[in-house]
């Protein structure tokens, strides 16, 4: 199963939902699709969906998919990699009128150099060959999440027993 979403922001992503929907017309994507729709306008024909689902149910979808596929929004692409999977960004750009700017593009583009686990498609026409070859893709891609917590922990952890040792 693929599940989509398009986060909650109020411009229309018809751009990502219609060309997943024409995929799965075309039989290009075999599996069952859901697509959360957001505020778009468009309404697909060939996939299940819903304007808006219940985090519950988000979490739910994003762990049973094989491949999500999600605007740049940081929420909804931590979320699949918080479950071990590497998730397919699709940022919303301004100048098709998908948000009030690129900061979603350049966000994802950062962290995709910065962590090497998230597949930015910038270029929809490639969303095609990316979820063909997805498994391919994602072989040599760390899943987990980079975290600094663990060393943050332990650095607090020692400057407390220093300061204890003071005292």
């Amino acid at each position: 199963m693929i599940f989509v979403t398009v986060g909650t922001h109020e411009q229309p992503f018809n751009r990502l939902i219609e060309c997943v929907d024409n995929l799965k017309k075309q039989n290009i994507i075999a599996d069952d699709v859901i697509i959360q729709t957001g505020y778009s306008t468009y309404e697909p024909e060939y996939c299940k969906w819903s304007k808006l689902y219940p985090y519950q149910k988000m979490t739910e979808l994003v762990k049973k998919a094989d491949i999500v596929i999600t605007h740049g929004g940081p929420s909804s692409f931590i979320m699949p990699l918080q479950v071990g999977k590497i998730p397919v960004v699709v940022p919303r750009q301004f100048k098709f009128n998908e948000h009030v700017n690129n900061h979603q593009l350049e966000f994802a583009k950062a962290v995709a150099e910065r962590q090497g686990n998230i597949i930015v498609v910038e270029d929809i026409s490639k969303l095609k060959d990316t979820i063909l070859n997805y498994d391919n893709i994602i072989k040599s891609m760390p899943a987990e999440m980079k975290s600094n917590n663990a060393r943050f922990n332990a650095e607090l952890e020692n400057i407390v027993k220093n300061i204890f040792k003071k005292g």
